[in-house]
């Protein structure tokens, strides 16, 4: 990546501050550190391979972001500290400073909105589901009866449970730590679905040993959605910085580039291709980054 080689990158198990420092672009520019959120399972955008190395597509638009905030600040180096978390803890994680931006796959909606803030949109998926193609389950209603896996934290399962009550369709709904977990629950059929971004549900078939066994849903569980790069809430003057760097990658078509490299094109570590070309949405997006929800 273009944006390693202006970097100083090592991993951290990640001991925060105790509190959420005032301006965490004083905060960068002091300690010459940014401490960016990952995921250890959430391929493409942000995972962990077994050399520890950590990487992924919002990876990759954070270091290209952390390069801007080195030339904004006018730091000799910038040094970039992995911190990982979770879907349950993101939210206590950034709010406490144990991590100054999160690059993983997060849903930016109006009730997130409440504790965070986000940067403009980098992608925009849906919810779906994951089961065993032999079941063939496809719809929503197909799952009427069921038990069905969803992480916790995540807004996927609280719309799991809407969508329970609202139709009766006396579902069991069954809260997992981690997407790997709840995956492997409807491998070994203990839950009969796995309910998550659709994005994320393909590339975790994809990258299974026997993807021929699973079957991704028709049908979703409402309109897509925008993932944004999460930031502290109120603290605008760091939002803008962020944004104007993903505004500069946009108007650029750099992030064409960028996007084709982990979703047209194999990743590591199992050379698998996504083979999902820019959506209509996205495209939007890219054009137009304000476009897609409120900030």
């Amino acid at each position: 990546m273009t944006a390693l080689t202006a970097l100083t990158l090592f991993s951290s198990p990640g001991s925060g501050w105790a509190q959420s420092p005032t301006s965490t672009l004083e905060k960068i520019g002091e300690t010459g550190v940014i401490r960016i959120g990952y995921s250890a399972e959430s391929m493409p955008f942000s995972y962990r391979t077994a050399d520890g190395t950590v990487t992924g597509y919002s990876t990759e638009l954070c270091l290209l972001i952390a390069d801007r905030l080195k030339r904004q600040l006018g730091l000799p180096a910038l040094a970039v500290e992995y911190v990982e978390r979770t879907p349950s803890n993101r939210v206590a994680m950034l709010r406490d400073g144990q991590f100054d931006i999160e690059c993983v796959a997060s849903t930016n909606n109006t009730e997130r909105r409440k504790s965070v803030a986000f940067s403009y949109s980098h992608f925009v998926t849906g919810t779906q589901y994951v089961s065993l193609k032999k079941n063939n389950l496809r719809t929503v209603d197909d799952l009427a009866g069921h038990t069905v896996a969803a992480t916790s934290g995540t807004i996927n399962i609280g719309k799991l449970n809407a969508i329970n009550r609202e139709r009766g369709l006396h579902i069991a709904v069954m809260p997992v730590e981690s997407h790997h977990a709840a995956f492997k629950m409807v491998a070994e059929g203990r839950a009969a679905a796995f309910v998550m971004d659709g994005i994320l549900l393909a590339a975790m078939i994809a990258n299974s040993e026997t993807p021929e066994l699973f079957a991704l849903s028709t049908g979703t569980l409402g309109p897509p959605e925008p993932y944004g790069l999460m930031v502290r809430r109120d603290d605008h003057e760091f939002k803008r910085s962020v944004n104007g760097a993903l505004q500069e990658l946009y108007a650029s078509g750099q992030i064409e580039e960028i996007y084709n490299r982990w979703f047209m094109a194999p990743i590591a570590p199992n050379n698998i291709n996504m083979r999902l070309p820019v959506s209509a949405e996205l495209r939007k997006v890219f054009s137009d980054p304000a476009s897609m929800v409120e900030q």
